[in-house]
């Protein structure tokens, strides 16, 4: 009986000790996302960008276009694409390793985005995760909070400012 139990133990600590490992291993690329990028994902490897029919590899800060009947990396965009305004188009969000491999699939998904407007963008976001992205005006006040049991909990409250910069109308282009 003593052995069936300390089984037992040992097969209810190694569960625990690889549910605590998979926990740990959480990726989150927020502060490399661009400021043109959509709200609500801590981790993206690719937005596609459905009105130039294109990708934009957010690790390597590249743009991903079809050109010669391949598919190329380029720190910006063709000039072709210059009426094309990252702040105002739609992205889907698509962690995938090479996506334009599969680029039919992903294109004939996502036609209906084409000329859609923007989700709310990083840049807008009022997201305590987001704050860096709100430029020297933005005001972080730390609170710390007790319960009940006593234990201290740390919440972060954030007020921000809008210059002008930032939080206008829309119209400019903006960098990444």
């Amino acid at each position: 009986m003593k052995k069936l139990f300390l089984s037992a133990a040992i097969a209810l600590s190694i569960f625990a000790v690889k549910t605590a490992s998979a926990q740990v291993s959480l990726n989150i690329n927020i502060g490399s996302q661009p400021v043109w990028g959509p709200v609500g994902y801590d981790y993206v490897n690719y937005y596609y960008l459905p009105d130039i029919d294109a990708y934009y590899d957010v690790p390597a800060r590249q743009y991903v276009v079809y050109e010669n009947n391949v598919w190329v990396h380029r720190a910006a965009l063709p000039s072709r694409y210059s009426s094309y305004n990252p702040y105002r188009s739609y992205k889907v969000v698509v962690n995938e390793r090479t996506p334009w491999r599969q680029h039919t699939v992903i294109r004939n998904k996502y036609v209906s985005y084409k000329g859609r407007p923007s989700q709310v963008i990083i840049r807008d976001s009022r997201d305590v995760k987001y704050t860096k992205y709100h430029g020297p005006k933005a005001n972080v006040t730390r609170v710390k909070v007790h319960s009940n049991n006593g234990n201290k909990k740390s919440f972060t409250k954030v007020k921000v400012k809008g210059n002008g910069k930032h939080h206008g109308n829309g119209k400019g282009r903006g960098r990444d």
